[in-house]
């Protein structure tokens, strides 16, 4: 089988060697740093996510993307994800668009609610109109995405009559994705509206994901629509050993886990836990050789097109972030693809 290898980060405001904070402006030329290498070791994806808080230091992802297209020559650019509830969806097109023009067509947008939401009192909405501005904006950028003159209606933004939206996409649509943390109704929606399906897997076994993605083709074929793409997204690190990338990884991981975890009441992380999901979970840490076969077993398992590997990970430093992706590219990359063709 085929299958796509991709990064996404966060934009951590991340560490040096000793554990100085960077600032976030330092932060943000690294994630370009990690982009062009991403390109050289001959990656598919670079996904950048968006969020408005102190943590993480992207909240325009498109004018990063549009930096890394500048320096990059092939690897495909995009979010993870564009919290379009809390976006105007007209201008969200417009700038991917744009992104799609500098890049010469590698742009591609991953839509979705947000787990965080920051975003809702930051540009004056009611976090009360949660699930109506998602579905309303994910409704209306389905017409834009179409290319033709748009009209369409909702409750909570004005009506547009035949309206045209620039840039148009030079080459046929832009590539936009529907990120999802596994919810029925989230898979169906992508179903209803023809889109490919992201399916954020962050704990457990990632097999545990196949009845979304049967629920997704079956869906599919009842809105009569074609079999379309579904990737999976999850967090890891590689280095040369298991011992070696387990090591590296715990205190941010888990500096990390246990700050959003505070504030959705999750208990904190013990390293039983982490070595559990490291071993049977939504980890993908380890040496080149355990990360690909366990990116390959989650492939086959789940038949995915493309797998998103979440490399940062709270204040880990950028030269340990640089190594990792090297790994995955050069050695886990070939070595998923050779398993995956037994």
């Amino acid at each position: 089988m085929d299958l796509e290898l991709g990064l996404d980060t966060f934009g951590d405001v991340t560490a040096d060697a000793d554990g100085t904070r960077l600032s976030h402006a330092e932060s943000i030329r690294n994630v370009i740093e990690q982009a062009v290498l991403a390109d050289e070791v001959g990656l598919d994806f670079f996904g950048v996510g968006e969020h408005h808080r102190d943590d993480f230091a992207i909240s325009a992802p498109e004018v990063v993307l549009a930096a890394i297209a500048s320096r990059t020559k092939r690897i495909h650019l995009g979010t993870a994800v564009t919290v379009l509830s809390s976006d105007d969806p007209i201008r969200v097109f417009e700038r991917f668009a744009t992104l799609d023009a500098v890049s010469d067509g590698r742009a591609e947008v991953i839509l979705g609610r947000g787990s965080f939401t920051e975003s809702f009192p930051l540009f004056g909405l009611d976090l009360a109109d949660y699930q109506q501005l998602f579905e309303e904006k994910l409704d209306l950028f389905a017409e834009v995405i179409k290319g033709n003159p748009v009209t369409w209606s909702g409750q909570l933004r004005p009506p547009l009559t035949d309206q045209s939206v620039y840039p148009p996409i030079e080459h046929g649509t832009l590539t936009t994705w529907i990120g999802v943390g596994g919810t029925p109704e989230s898979v169906v929606r992508a179903a209803k509206y023809g889109l490919p399906l992201v399916l954020a897997i962050i704990g457990g076994d990632p097999l545990r994901f196949a009845p979304f993605v049967e629920l997704y083709h079956r869906a599919l074929g009842q809105f009569g629509r074609e079999i379309l793409p579904v990737a999976a997204h999850s967090p890891g690190h590689i280095a040369a050993t298991d011992e070696q990338a387990l090591e590296e990884l715990y205190p941010h991981f888990k500096a990390n886990r246990d700050r959003i975890g505070a504030e959705r009441g999750w208990p904190p992380m013990t390293r039983t836990d982490y070595e559990r999901e490291a071993s049977d979970g939504a980890l993908f840490a380890g040496s080149p050789e355990t990360v690909a076969r366990k990116i390959a077993r989650t492939a086959r398992g789940l038949g995915i097109a493309r797998f998103d590997l979440k490399y940062s990970n709270g204040t880990m430093p950028h030269d340990q972030l640089m190594t990792s992706i090297g790994l995955y590219g050069r050695e886990v990359a070939p070595r998923v693809r050779e398993l995956l063709a037994d």
